[in-house]
């Protein structure tokens, strides 16, 4: 077998086939001509000894071989974005390539203040941002800095607490006008509530943190926070979002401020390796301070 197993570019057009389903599509997705994408395909093919895909109506169906393949590739190509995003940092100081993991509502509504003031200090910074839940991917670094609201328990990571963020139940002004203000959480039945469509793990711990709105019914349902927050901004209904989000809007009425908090510990968190790094080091330390004036607003 030939040493060119190593080329990373049969196996970046391995999985973009795989994702795509066509030689065309992939070509697209790559900024390729088709003909190279099939040479990549044919040669990977070759030095493998194995048939990856078969033709179709519905356009390249992968093997079983190609199925058992895809999770190595996809760790190469994590690997690979990884040090491009390290190399790109050691030239020039502080510039380079930084990503950032964090759930829908924070990356919509918290980070980007804070990522542009960043990048207004440190113009050579470049910022991605995944919306994503899962600690995992500091682990495949497949992110070098993570928001999250659970604490991870990897040693491998470093963490910074930077303390509560609070959800409250809240509603429009107008929606409480129209239906009236719930005197009692009892009162909550008769009222049109925004809520989840899937019971997560998060959900069952916030009903038992939460007995009290256990058991109602849901006018509007979404298993997106955001989606949430913007059916409580549009006055649909009575929905848990987190208090300094709600604070910054006038016409957001908090309801049972001292029967109803739920703190979400949040924390900061980078793959132990990434500190050396003076740009994750920048970042990291510019979120977790961002974060603390964000809760304490």
């Amino acid at each position: 077998m030939a040493t060119d197993l190593s080329n990373w570019d049969w196996y970046r057009t391995f999985l973009a086939v795989l994702e795509e389903g066509s030689l065309s599509a992939a070509a697209r997705a790559l900024g390729l001509t088709q003909p190279t994408a099939g040479r990549h395909i044919e040669a990977l093919e070759r030095h493998l000894g194995l048939p990856l895909f078969t033709r179709s109506q519905q356009g390249l169906l992968p093997t079983e071989a190609a199925r058992r393949l895809q999770p190595q590739a996809k760790l190469m190509a994590t690997t690979a974005a990884s040090l491009m995003r390290m190399a790109s940092g050691e030239r020039d100081g502080i510039s380079g390539t930084v990503r950032i993991s964090a759930s829908d509502v924070v990356g919509v509504e918290v980070l980007p203040p804070i990522l542009a003031a960043l990048q207004g200090e440190h113009p050579g910074l470049t910022v991605e941002l995944s919306l994503s839940d899962k600690i995992e991917d500091l682990l495949r670094r497949e992110a070098d800095i993570a928001v999250r609201m659970t604490a991870p328990r990897q040693e491998v990571l470093l963490v910074r607490t930077v303390g509560p963020v609070a959800l409250g139940l809240h509603a429009r002004r107008d929606y409480l006008d129209r239906h009236g203000m719930p005197e009692t959480p009892d009162d909550l039945a008769r009222h049109r509530l925004i809520g989840f469509d899937r019971e997560t793990a998060f959900i069952r711990a916030a009903m038992d943190a939460l007995p009290m709105l256990s058991g109602l019914s849901f006018a509007f349902r979404s298993d997106n926070n955001l989606a949430q927050l913007a059916a409580i901004r549009a006055g649909m209904g009575i929905g848990l979002c987190q208090v300094p989000l709600a604070r910054r809007e006038p016409d957001l009425v908090r309801l049972f401020a001292k029967e109803i908090d739920l703190p979400l510990e949040t924390h900061v968190v980078m793959h132990e390796d990434m500190k050396s790094a003076r740009r994750c080091r920048l970042v990291f330390d510019a979120l977790v301070q961002g974060l603390k004036t964000f809760i304490a607003s």
